[in-house]
């Protein structure tokens, strides 16, 4: 686990993930909310799952970018 973490820590890991989780967010924010946003009827039942949805691509790519990682150093390991 603390190796897992390490990696995630990672700067270069955590500005990806931060890219993908804006771009990805907002664009399924924009999806889901966008007409209660734009029509200002957004109240706090829907509200609470904006950060939800930017959170979730963050912890994808960051999941995504860590397997990666470890795999490479394990297979670099063992060659």
């Amino acid at each position: 686990m603390k190796v897992w973490l390490s990696v995630a820590l990672r700067r270069d890991i955590v500005i990806r993930g931060l890219k993908v989780g804006v771009i990805v967010g907002t664009i399924l924010v924009a999806i889901n909310q966008g007409d209660m946003i734009l029509s200002g009827q957004l109240d706090a039942s829907a509200a609470w799952k904006i950060p939800l949805t930017y959170l979730v691509p963050y912890c994808v790519s960051t999941y995504g970018g860590v397997s990666v990682i470890r795999a490479y150093d394990k297979w670099k390991s063992s060659s």
